[in-house]
């Protein structure tokens, strides 16, 4: 869908164009040249010292870990999340061991940056993407037993939306961008 130029300020159209959807079409598979342009682009986002301190897990229905990740999803997420082509499982490495650096305080800024990039990427091939965190952490992370050091943040569904996006959204104004952090 082409949006209004003056409406998203003349930003690229990826980033107007950009939406959550809350309908992923079930039938509609994200191949595996796609998962690895996604995570291709993950890849290449920028990091602290370049440490890349990103991991994931990915599944797609039909694949035996699937249901591995889709049994932790809250009702709230599962009513649409399940029908994604891809679900990503997010994670951070926080904790460093071996090194001078023993804690990061930028990983989930970091890990912030990767799944723009993949969020982006996902845009130029024609999906969608819907960050969340609606799911059982505790049960999630025991599930996938993450090594020590690790630790996941969130969640992103991918895949063909089933619904188009609202024709205005509402979005802060960049001057509240500015002003909203400082006080009167």
């Amino acid at each position: 869908m082409q949006r209004d130029r003056e409406a998203s300020g003349g930003i690229h159209p990826l980033l107007a164009g950009r939406f959550s959807p809350y309908r992923f079409d079930a039938s509609a598979a994200v191949d595996d040249e796609s998962l690895r342009l996604l995570l291709e682009a993950a890849r290449w986002a920028p990091s602290a010292g370049n440490s890349q301190p990103w991991g994931f897990f990915t599944s797609r229905p039909g694949e035996p870990d699937h249901e591995r990740v889709v049994r932790h999803l809250a009702p709230s997420s599962a009513r649409w999340a399940t029908n994604a082509g891809l679900l990503v499982v997010t994670l951070t490495r926080r904790y460093v061991e071996d090194t001078e650096l023993q804690y990061s305080e930028f990983a989930d800024y970091d890990l912030g940056q990767a799944i723009a990039h993949m969020t982006l990427q996902a845009e130029a091939l024609g999906l969608a993407s819907h960050q969340f965190r609606a799911f059982d952490m505790e049960g999630l992370t025991k599930e996938l037993d993450p090594k020590p050091g690790w630790a996941i943040v969130s969640m992103v569904a991918l895949g063909k939306a089933a619904e188009e996006p609202l024709k205005t959204r509402d979005r802060r104004s960049v001057a509240d961008l500015l002003s909203a952090p400082w006080a009167l």
